[in-house]
């Protein structure tokens, strides 16, 4: 479980295949303090670190994450949101984030507004994944406010310490991106689903 609030920005230093899974060694300075076995979130996806020394650590993707979040377009040099699983005793500053991305989406829009930025996002809308106006959202492991859902479209604002703590900072037009949707909302669907065939 995570909250969507960045801890760290990583570093992919390498790429290793191995039939259909991928292992991604990270510089972070998380590191140090990381063990084998926990999870974290890259990007808003879990993993599960399988190695680790003082200065990196190396998780593995299978092939379904690969093809259904945006690991596959990750380089040696490519920067990575980073969060530790949530201590039971620490503040929910964030949401409830699982690390559990339901879809990609790709950025539409960078608009910077009096010091902030504003993103626009398009995405394939399905009933079970719902956004709503100031609703919460996980893009790329962050947490963020809902702006002006609109048919496939959202945007969400950026204030400057987030911007330059997290990789919304390299982030352009066309930009494939981590979507997961508010764990309560997704519940919340279901229900309804379900009442409706009642």
């Amino acid at each position: 479980m995570f909250t969507g609030i960045i801890k760290d920005i990583g570093t992919i230093t390498e790429i290793q295949k191995d039939g259909t899974n991928f292992h991604f060694t990270i510089q972070s300075e998380l590191a140090p303090e990381l063990n084998i076995d926990e999870s974290v979130a890259h990007n808003g996806v879990c993993l599960t670190i399988v190695a680790q020394n003082d200065l990196t650590y190396t998780v593995t993707a299978i092939d379904e994450t690969m093809l259904k979040t945006n690991l596959g377009t990750w380089k040696v040099g490519t920067e990575v949101n980073l969060e530790r699983a949530m201590q039971h005793n620490a503040r929910l500053d964030g949401h409830i984030v699982q690390g559990h991305v339901d879809k990609t989406g790709k950025c539409t829009k960078i608009a910077e507004v009096d010091g902030s930025w504003y993103f626009t996002f398009a995405y394939e809308v399905t009933p079970e994944h719902l956004l709503v106006d100031k609703g919460s959202v996980c893009i790329n492991g962050t947490s963020l406010t809902v702006v002006d859902p609109v048919d496939n479209q959202f945007s969400v604002a950026i204030i400057p310490y987030t911007y330059e703590n997290t990789i919304f900072r390299n982030m352009q037009v066309g930009d494939l991106i981590n979507l997961e949707f508010d764990i309560l909302g997704k519940y919340i669907a279901k229900y309804a689903q379900l009442y409706m065939k009642g």
